[in-house]
């Protein structure tokens, strides 16, 4: 009985050595634990043995089995990320910087109305600038004049991070940083910060046909000698009127935020129900588009700037809104629906 146990283990890892894929791999294990495999028949022929010789014999079977059943899990994982790897492989390699021959697909209703607002500001003098979506809590509220335990901060319902850094729940998060790269050049040659930086922002919200816990933004700042306010509400609807390619109805009125004083939101009328109300407007027939106002002086001395020489104005523009407004998007929560045939249908020239 023990040499039949020596040359079922010896038979066993030749089979091993062998087997090629799962497939050939699981037929060996049968062949071995099946119904009718060869340890059945090895426990069958030990009913012959004396009890003394069962105790012995049991052992070094239990042993073997237990052998046979680690090497075929070992093995069945080795295979397995052998597949994995002649998978990948298997994929070619693709350049994503060759042209396409055959121009596909269009661009998402956000990224158009982003890529025209740019393009607006750019011709009026404005930088595009770009920033991380996760950023610490200097930059999202203490660089903006909103302390810890500032009321403000119940304002927005934040996602924090376990290393202590957060989403940033609004654009002006890039206000600071922008101050500290342009400065020189406003102070030692008199020029004035004028930059724009769109993107992406957080808030743990219900979501509902305008709110959504991810949407768009575009911030903007100028500062300079003498800038007012007559100058923000000029590239506002001048803005406005490039990107919706008429007459906009818009109003302005006192809006409370700790980083602008005075400060203001600037609504302009419904789109989609025509100022009659809808959902999207919450039936006031007007829709929040744009915060903004004068920066404040504390935020302009984080970013060291003199408040005392030089004003400025900040804005922060809702992307998402302004992509439902011009084309006519009833609900917010379609945007992010990732429903081909309803995006493609967006072009620049509406």
């Amino acid at each position: 009985m023990l040499s039949k146990l020596s040359e079922i283990r010896k038979q066993f890892e030749t089979h091993l050595l062998e087997a090629k894929d799962s497939g050939e791999l699981e037929e060996l294990r049968v062949s071995l634990f099946g119904k009718n495999g060869t340890m059945k028949s090895v426990l069958k022929e030990m009913g012959a043995l004396s009890v003394e010789e069962k105790k012995a014999i049991g052992a070094k079977v239990n042993e073997l089995k237990d052998e046979i059943s680690e090497k075929i899990a070992a093995k069945k994982e080795e295979l397995q990320r052998m597949e994995m790897e002649r998978q990948i492989n298997a994929v070619p390699t693709i350049d994503l910087s060759i042209p396409s021959k055959d121009m596909q697909g269009s661009y998402h209703p956000i990224t158009l109305v982003q890529r025209q607002c740019e393009n607006v500001f750019k011709s009026m003098g404005f930088v595009v600038e770009d920033y991380s979506e996760i950023v610490s809590d200097y930059e999202c509220f203490e660089s903006l004049n909103i302390p810890k335990f500032h009321p403000a901060r119940d304002m927005q319902d934040t996602y924090y991070l376990e290393n202590g850094q957060l989403l940033k729940t609004q654009t002006s998060a890039a206000q600071n940083a922008i101050y500290r790269k342009y400065r020189d050049a406003l102070i030692n040659d008199g020029v004035p910060i004028k930059a724009i930086f769109p993107g992406r922002c957080f808030r743990n919200e219900s979501t509902d046909a305008c709110h959504e816990n991810t949407f768009f933004q575009m911030e903007g700042i100028m500062v300079g000698e003498n800038v007012s306010i007559a100058n923000l509400i000029y590239f506002m609807k001048t803005m406005l009127s490039e990107v919706f390619r008429k007459d906009i109805k818009v109003r302005l009125r006192p809006g409370f935020f700790p980083f602008v004083e005075p400060g203001f939101e600037l609504d302009i009328s419904c789109l989609i129900c025509g100022g009659e109300g809808c959902p999207s407007c919450k039936h006031s027939g007007w829709l929040e588009l744009c915060p903004c106002g004068m920066i404040h002086p504390e935020v302009l001395k984080a970013g060291g700037i003199d408040p005392e020489k030089y004003t400025g104005f900040a804005f922060g523009l809702g992307m998402t809104r302004l992509a439902m407004m011009k084309y006519g998007v009833k609900d917010i929560r379609d945007l992010n629906s990732g429903n081909l045939e309803s995006m493609c249908q967006f072009t620049d020239d509406i």
